[in-house]
């Protein structure tokens, strides 16, 4: 299934990207060379500053040894000097990789080893915690053009470099890594075009530009940060920069700072409503504050209504993976919904849902997310096998989320490792409190065929029948989480324990498959 883009030109909204993501303040070097682009506590640059301090910081990081095509680490909260090192990577056509300073000196080391980074830099001056990082790796403090307290790692002498693409399309912009605390680092490249491409279409479908001032508290480090930072400042806008979630801070930049967007984790919400309840305030004060959206994790109901009620605004929610760059879909702020939908596929997103197996599903039915276009990523880094287990040979991304749409409205409904196993324990709660039933929910790891099905053995001299146990679980199960079918037994197979053996009931749904495949060939 393929979520259509309706009537948006995406051709004409993607037109006249730039070949690399410091090149997005190109036009406005010139236009509105004055305005503010950065901005943290107690210093701004304009594009006119961003523009000329980011040459001369490129210069400074050749002459230190990092090459086109080298890996660099940036270990840094949110400050101007990580976006100005990061713009200045992709001057050079290095490889940036953005790490946060709060990870363990083993964590940090694997990401170092793993890449083969030329060199590291450490914010210092900025984060207690890059201090310590630089300190234990015997980084020299130092100045790189203008900035100051930067912290520069020792040289790797036998750090080789990537070729260089002129396609935008191939050359990596950013190495990032998504699961470097156990086991094996997964580096995602994402090239300059992954991120330009889903940084203009988020934009476009903010309504963004130059006016907007955004407050940047998702960090750097995740892509949702990065992305934000490049669509903020394609559009000639301002970035606040947080180094930290501080509900204070927050709340009085958002009096007397002139925001205009805020994205955060619910966590950033969370905090905000206590500050507020803990100060005394009656209500936020949201000032010229135009949108707020949340994502990257699930979103509690409770807390979109309170959020809402405070802000007197829609909390839209939205869902991504680093290997997309990362948008996938949001919620619109002229559509906004009650629950807890991710929203449309943004423009140029095509989505498709599939079993296990692969087996195309259709609307309404939850099946493993499959995701196509410009933003997904080029493949994780020194790692062909686990790149083919993700993408296939129509550039097919499976995400590993399960999903389902409701007309052109996704849900996620979980991990698909983390909830085959949960969903059918929860039908089972709610149909085993029917009085006349006893049951059993076979889920996809069973079935092996993308759907949930609800067996159910009536209880002496009940005469329910399937139709009154889907009427009677509807109003408790979405209708993505609700199973298909409900079958109704004589008995439960169980065993000896008088525990139920789920996997003959698994053998008699693939039983049935195999009757229906054979039944169709005759039908031919």
């Amino acid at each position: 299934m393929a979520g259509p883009s309706g009537a948006i030109d995406v051709d004409e909204i993607a037109a006249g990207l730039p070949r690399r993501i410091h090149e997005v303040t190109a036009d406005h070097v010139g236009d509105i060379p004055g305005q503010i682009a950065l901005v943290e506590d107690g210093a701004a640059w304009s594009y006119r500053d961003l523009d000329r301090q980011v040459t001369e910081i490129a210069a400074v990081l050749s002459s230190l040894g990092v090459r086109a095509g080298d890996r660099m680490v940036i270990v840094s909260e949110n400050c101007i000097p990580l976006a100005a090192l990061l713009l200045a990577a992709s001057r050079l056509d290095a490889w940036a990789i953005v790490a946060n300073p709060r990870l363990s000196a083993r964590e940090l080391d694997q990401i170092r080893d793993h890449s083969g980074a030329r060199r590291t830099f450490f914010t210092s001056g900025v984060s207690k915690e890059a201090a310590a990082h630089a300190s234990r790796l015997g980084a020299e403090n130092r100045e790189l053009g203008p900035l100051r307290g930067i912290g520069v790692g020792p040289l790797d002498e036998a750090a080789t470099v990537e070729p260089v693409e002129a396609d935008p399309a191939k050359q990596v912009a950013v190495l990032i890594y998504t699961s470097g605390t156990t086991g094996t680092p997964k580096a995602v490249m994402l090239s300059h075009d992954n991120l330009l491409f889903s940084a203009r279409t988020t934009a476009h479908f903010r309504k963004m530009d130059r006016n907007d001032k955004i407050y940047l508290v998702v960090p750097i480090s995740h892509i949702a940060g990065i992305s934000l930072l490049i669509m903020t400042l394609m559009v000639g806008g301002a970035v606040r920069l947080a180094s930290r979630n501080d509900p204070a801070t927050l709340a009085k930049a958002l009096v007397d700072e002139g925001i205009t967007m805020l994205d955060g984790a619910p966590a950033t919400y969370q905090g905000l409503l206590e500050y507020n309840n803990v100060t005394g305030l009656k209500r936020v004060d949201r000032s010229v504050l135009r949108l707020i959206a949340v994502s990257g994790s699930s979103l509690d109901l409770n807390l979109k209504t309170r959020v809402e009620r405070e802000f007197g605004l829609p909390l839209l929610n939205g869902y991504g993976a680093t290997e997309c760059s990362p948008g996938v879909s949001a919620v619109h702020f002229d559509a906004p919904r009650s629950d807890d939908a991710v929203g449309a596929l943004l423009p140029g997103v095509e989505a498709r849902v599939r079993t296990l197996d692969g087996i195309p599903l259709s609307r309404g039915e939850v099946g493993e997310l499959h995701v196509r276009g410009r933003n997904v990523m080029r493949g994780y880094y020194r790692a062909p096998d686990l790149t083919a287990k993700v993408i296939d040979t129509e550039r097919w991304f499976n995400t590993g989320d399960l999903a389902c749409f409701e007309g052109d409205c996704l849900h996620i409904v979980g991990r698909s490792k983390e909830i085959i196993s949960a969903i059918p324990a929860n039908i089972e709660a709610i149909l085993n409190s029917h009085k006349d039933v006893q049951s059993a929910v076979v889920g996809r790891a069973l079935g092996g065929n993308g759907e949930v099905v609800a067996f159910v053995q009536p209880f002496p001299g009940s005469r329910v029948k399937p139709t009154d146990l889907m009427d009677s679980i509807k109003p408790r199960l979405s209708s993505y989480i609700r199973p298909p079918k409900i079958i109704v037994v004589d008995v439960l197979p169980g065993s000896s324990t008088g525990k139920i053996r789920e996997h003959e009931l698994a053998g008699c749904l693939r039983a049935d498959r195999a009757v229906a495949k054979q039944a169709a060939k005759f039908q031919r």
